[in-house]
């Protein structure tokens, strides 16, 4: 089903960019605000060094290396992955019904890849650690280390995502720029460098093939390949060890990038009155997806638990029975299951679905899923094959200075998005226009 656009024009799109309003206001100090939360605690991390979070060093003396900032990095990798797939298969499968939010899980998968870096960056310490330890290393330990790796999907990732992205923006800055600030006159000269309409047909076959690949990378290479197998294929950690690691991992990615997107997607239609661009329609869409990608994370977390309990060698069933006993996992899974029923519930009776109650049931799939794979990390190494860990006094608990990089890391995103959105438009002008009326508009 194909989105009615008749009664757009490009002035829809740049209306972001003309105006300015109170509540963007707002919500850019509330952003500036969060990063400044975080950027306190990570100052004062730098100066103590990582004793002030709850993590512990590799040894004897208990606790567990690894915790929310590991969990967190998952999770906006997968956010990233997640929504340059779902953007990827609008194009290749021809879901022109997605159109209008497909730039949007392409800007989303820029910052959730940047948020994701920022975590690596976070975790090693000092900072210099990545100039010292990291990239000297890079050509000899790439085949091996789990750092390095982690390092070279998320660029390839992001050098993929931001070619997409620069490809399919150049045609929409040509064809709008008078409608377009003048202000930001070098960065439009400097995105369009070379660029003539001879190329737009040579563009849309390498930003196809481009798509392609990054379906065919996804499963195989990224969150449903490298970044689990890291995990996977560490026998000595219980909790981890496993083959269902990758589909667990990709099914997270999925339903937490359809949950970013509803909310961004509702953001923008409410603020600018793109109540026609962004019809109701495609978050009924969003909404069936969601509800399919989140009953595929509870599927297969129930293949983890079933597996774990029912004649696992005894490290794992020790694991996996800490697992469920832990009420927050718990409460991790009822969010998922809250959304899912809700789902469920207005495809039954459509008069229950609304689109500020699917942006509720988001925020709380992004919730559940955060909060499980922290604790997927956590108890991974609290509960391994080996003894260095007991006599721990209490399970991880993150501290004010962990839990301020999420504040600081969302905050970081929502001033993306607000930033960008002065500058181009979030919405591809393919999504109003079909070929003959772009030429009209120039």
């Amino acid at each position: 089903m194909s989105t009615d656009t008749s009664d757009i024009g490009p002035d829809t799109l740049v209306r972001p960019i003309q105006s300015r309003s109170k509540g963007y206001l707002a919500l850019l100090v509330a952003a500036l605000a969060a990063i400044g939360v975080w950027l306190a605690f990570y100052i004062h991390q730098l100066q103590q060094g990582l004793i002030v979070t709850n993590l512990a060093d590799w040894g004897s003396g208990g606790g567990v290396p690894w915790g929310l900032y590991i969990g967190a990095f998952i999770w906006w990798v997968g956010i990233a992955h997640g929504g340059i797939i779902l953007s990827a298969a609008v194009r290749l499968i021809g879901l022109d019904r997605y159109q209008p939010v497909a730039r949007m899980a392409e800007l989303l998968t820029i910052a959730a890849l940047t948020c994701a870096g920022l975590y690596i960056l976070i975790h090693v310490g000092r900072p210099d650690r990545l100039v010292t330890s990291v990239l000297p290393a890079w050509p000899w330990r790439v085949h091996w280390s789990p750092l390095v790796w982690d390092v070279t999907v998320i660029t390839a990732y992001f050098v993929l995502t931001a070619t997409y992205l620069l490809l399919t923006i150049r045609y929409d800055i040509h064809r709008l720029r008078d409608r377009l600030p003048n202000r930001f006159e070098p960065i439009y000269r400097l995105l369009m460098v070379g660029y003539t309409e001879k190329e737009d047909a040579v563009v849309e076959r390498m930003v196809w093939w481009l798509a392609f690949a990054i379906i065919i990378m996804a499963p195989l290479l990224l969150h449903g390949g490298v970044i689990p197998w890291l995990f996977a294929l560490l026998p000595s950690m219980a909790g981890w060890a496993g083959g269902v690691q990758g589909p667990s991992f990709l099914s997270i990615a999925l339903t937490s990038a359809v949950s970013g997107i509803i909310i961004i997607a509702a953001a923008f239609r409410y603020a600018y009155g793109w109540e026609e661009l962004i019809p109701y329609d495609v978050f009924r869409g969003l909404a069936t997806w969601l509800g399919f990608f989140s009953l595929l994370f509870l599927w297969l977390q129930l293949q983890q638990v079933i597996t774990g309990i029912f004649a696992a060698p005894t490290t794992l069933q020790h694991a996996t029975e800490v697992k469920i006993t832990t009420p927050i996992y718990w409460a991790a899974i009822g969010l998922v299951v809250l959304a899912l029923l809700y789902i469920f519930a207005s495809a039954l009776k459509p008069s229950l679905f609304s689109i500020p109650r699917i942006v509720g049931m988001s925020v709380l799939v992004l919730a559940g899923t955060l909060v499980e794979k922290t604790l997927f990390v956590v108890e991974g190494l609290q509960h391994a094959h080996f003894a260095l860990y007991d006599g721990v006094p209490g399970p991880y608990v993150p501290s004010p200075v962990e839990l301020s990089s999420v504040l600081g890391t969302v905050g970081i995103v929502v001033l993306f998005f607000l930033t960008v959105s002065k500058v181009i438009p979030v919405v591809e002008l393919h999504a109003i226009q079909d070929e003959h009326e772009t030429e009209e508009v120039n």
